[in-house]
């Protein structure tokens, strides 16, 4: 019978699964975050309670793998359904022969393409992530990405804004990270609440943006748009960070 692993969902949460697979001697497994959880017929269901002990067990002995291990975490905040399984059979696969760059091996190969999908995805969200100031002096940007790269973009904005406070929020998934010129913490926010609030931006800010939208409309030759390219290199799904692409 299948074992049906429901764990919260984190990262800390797969790795204690894992533990428990290794733990529990465990052959035939499948993983389901707790809000996606439902029945199987013909599963056992395991509750995994996230052990922080156990998660950093299974991180460690990944340790002298260092290049492999950052594609586990990175392919696991892809948020790909049933991926779980496939980076548990790397991870088993890794353990075993110590081979990391077996891509003949479907699950390593998988997990490497994974890896480099959510690469893209935190590079471009570094490029088209638009800041506004807020009337408390933090500057502030919402995204919507495709798979959960928040948490690497954190090195990035802490470097280049580092005498700044702010926040991005992940509105798809309703959480940010807020730095205080120190640390960098997570956050959540109401927007329900805040959206019968007046601009939480200042004056300067919509003054700013309308300049922008106007310089930008005055330097563009029309004659040479090569619309082909542009949205290759800007896709349409990026267009909504962008100020110049907002409507007015």
């Amino acid at each position: 019978m299948q074992s049906q692993l429901v764990y919260d969902g984190s990262f800390d949460g797969f790795l204690t699964a894992v533990f428990m697979v290794y733990e529990e001697r465990l052959h035939v497994v499948s993983f389901t975050p707790q809000t996606y959880f439902q029945t199987g017929f013909f599963s056992e269901r395991i509750e995994v309670i996230t052990d922080l002990k156990k998660a950093a067990r299974v991180w460690k002995g990944l340790e002298k793998f260092k290049g492999f291990r950052n594609e586990v975490y990175w392919s696991f905040l892809s948020e790909i359904e049933g991926n779980e399984c496939v980076l548990l059979q790397a991870i088993q696969y890794v353990l075993k022969t110590a081979h990391v760059s077996d891509y003949g091996h479907p699950q390593l190969l998988s997990t490497a393409q994974v890896r480099k999908m959510v690469g893209r995805e935190k590079h471009r969200m570094e490029a088209f992530i638009r800041f506004q100031l807020t009337k408390d002096v933090i500057y502030f940007a919402t995204i919507e990405p495709d798979f959960n790269v928040l948490p690497l973009l954190v090195k990035h904005f802490k470097n280049r804004y580092a005498d700044q406070q702010w926040i991005i929020y992940d509105v798809k998934r309703n959480y940010g990270l807020y730095y205080d010129l120190s640390s960098v913490t997570p956050m959540q926010m109401d927007f329900a609440k805040n959206s019968s609030e007046k601009s939480i931006f200042t004056q300067d800010e919509a003054d700013y943006s309308e300049l922008w939208k106007n310089y930008f409309k005055s330097t563009t030759i029309k004659s040479r748009i090569n619309l082909k390219l542009h949205i290759r290199h800007v896709p349409k799904r990026y267009w909504k960070y962008l100020n110049e692409k907002s409507p007015g």
